[in-house]
């Protein structure tokens, strides 16, 4: 650790040390800072009250401003956002006024310390052992995979649980805008977006870095979240032979999904018409995972694993089901409970496993797969 570092680290704890202990708790996944007296957390999904709070107003702006100083850059009145990363690699993001109307806000995502697996996820309710399965053999035969879901439901996780099934001696490019992902396997390749610098200048954007990545030589591209443009330049690699990409997206359902990447490819400075983006989304993408946050107990489940079958005659997704998550019911501790079952409806690519030579790890979703 640098000098620079290690005394950023003690300053940012000093003014950080009012919701010291909240940081320093494995359980808690966010803090919230809504103004200097009232923080609220996020404990296994669900929100909290606590009864932490900063001295003042002045005390909550300076820790503010001392992290705006670690990372380079300041926050002002005039550029009232800052987006940064504490020493430890918790994501900031903070809002002064008059932007924030009743106060400053400061909000830090927390990152596990242990990467989680699908076998966590399975132990979690969060998968079924058909559905990881499923998935983990999905991504050795190089399928395109879109994780889909909202705010807070666990995309990420989902992305690095899911990695892992990439083989050991692929090249692996992970582009993010923070950096959150820790693959396992050692030939990785790791880019993170820049902000610009107080004179405007040293700003790299994910579509940069995207189009950089190509020229990287990678057996996997890995884009943590599209956001904008990246998009179009992601879509049409997956169909120029980057098969195997994996990425998440801010949706509530497999269509939806599509319609943002459309709507991204859309944004990119390329002249591009409505049903030409349509389309490439279309053949690009062939699996959908949709995972959800239940307001009832916090849980997180994948309710759908959604293959894509391109366009209709009226130019329209042509989706199917391969797996439905079911409610069966909930625990006597109010946890829900549901299973992630088939549909019975098998993918179009049903031989592929076996084509690939990978017989031998079918067990749990035998019945998705045709032998030849």
């Amino acid at each position: 650790m640098s000098s620079r570092t290690a005394i950023f680290e003690s300053s940012i704890a000093y003014f950080l040390s009012p919701v010291g202990k909240l940081l320093e708790d494995d359980t808690i996944t966010e803090v919230m800072v809504n103004g200097y007296d009232r923080v609220y957390i996020e404990r296994r999904g669900k929100i909290e009250p606590t009864d932490c709070r900063f001295e003042s107003h002045d005390a909550l702006v300076s820790a503010i401003n001392n992290i705006a100083q670690y990372v380079g850059r300041t926050i002002s009145e005039s550029k009232p956002i800052l987006d940064a990363r504490l020493p430890n690699g918790f994501r900031v993001h903070a809002i002064i006024p008059p932007t924030a109307r009743t106060g400053a806000y400061l909000t830090i995502r927390k990152f596990t310390r242990e990467v989680m697996t699908l076998d966590d996820m399975i132990d979690l309710g969060t998968l079924s052992e058909s559905g990881r399965e499923f998935l983990e053999l999905c991504v050795k035969i190089r399928k395109n995979l879109v994780i889909s879901g909202g705010t807070g439901t666990g995309k990420t996780c989902l992305l690095g649980a899911l990695s892992r099934a990439i083989p050991e001696e692929e090249r692996i490019v992970v582009i993010e805008d923070t950096s959150e992902l820790r693959l396992i396997q050692k030939h990785c390749l790791y880019l993170e977006v820049q902000k610009s610098s107080e004179k405007g200048k040293g700003e790299l954007s994910i579509r940069q870095l995207f189009i950089t990545s190509l020229r990287m030589r990678p057996d996997r591209i890995i884009v943590g979240e599209v956001r904008s443009g990246e998009a179009l330049d992601m879509v049409q690699s997956m169909l120029s032979g980057h098969a195997g990409s994996l990425t998440t997206v801010h949706a509530n359902s497999a269509r939806d999904a599509l319609v943002r990447l459309e709507t991204l490819s859309l944004m990119s400075d390329v002249e591009l018409p409505v049903y030409v983006a349509r389309a490439q989304v279309a053949s690009a993408i062939n699996l959908v995972v949709q995972i959800t946050r239940f307001v009832e107990d916090g849980s997180r489940k994948v309710t759908r694993i959604t293959e894509i079958l391109g366009l209709d005659d009226e130019n329209r997704y042509k989706l199917q089901d391969l797996y439905a998550s079911h409610l069966r019911g909930k625990t006597p501790d109010g946890r829900l409970v549901a299973e992630l079952e088939p549909t019975g409806i098998q993918p179009t690519f049903a031989r592929e496993v076996f084509e690939h030579g990978l017989e031998e790890e079918v067990q749990y979703s035998e019945k998705l797969w045709t032998r030849p």
